[in-house]
């Protein structure tokens, strides 16, 4: 579950802010996310609580909160490319 916006994303931490993969991306500072064959270079990562999932779409809400999810990952967008 991952968000833009603006010039930044915001990832649902549906398995929590201990999972591997987050703490990879915390270690490394950053990741590259490839979304509609656009590869993005993100940076500056975040874990934040947010008991009201004010960060997400409305419609995405009631679904974090039937699953207890209120973690989230921020990362802002450092570089943008297409992908060959």
């Amino acid at each position: 579950m991952v968000f833009r916006r603006g010039n930044r994303f915001v990832i649902a931490l549906t398995y929590g802010r201990g999972s591997q993969w987050v703490q990879n991306v915390l270690a490394a500072n950053g990741c590259e996310l490839e979304i509609r064959k656009r590869t993005m270079r993100l940076s500056h990562p975040r874990v934040f609580h947010d008991d009201r999932r004010e960060s997400v779409p409305g419609f995405v809400r009631l679904f974090l909160g039937i699953l207890n999810v209120s973690d989230f990952l921020e990362l802002a967008i450092d570089q943008e490319r297409a992908s060959e």
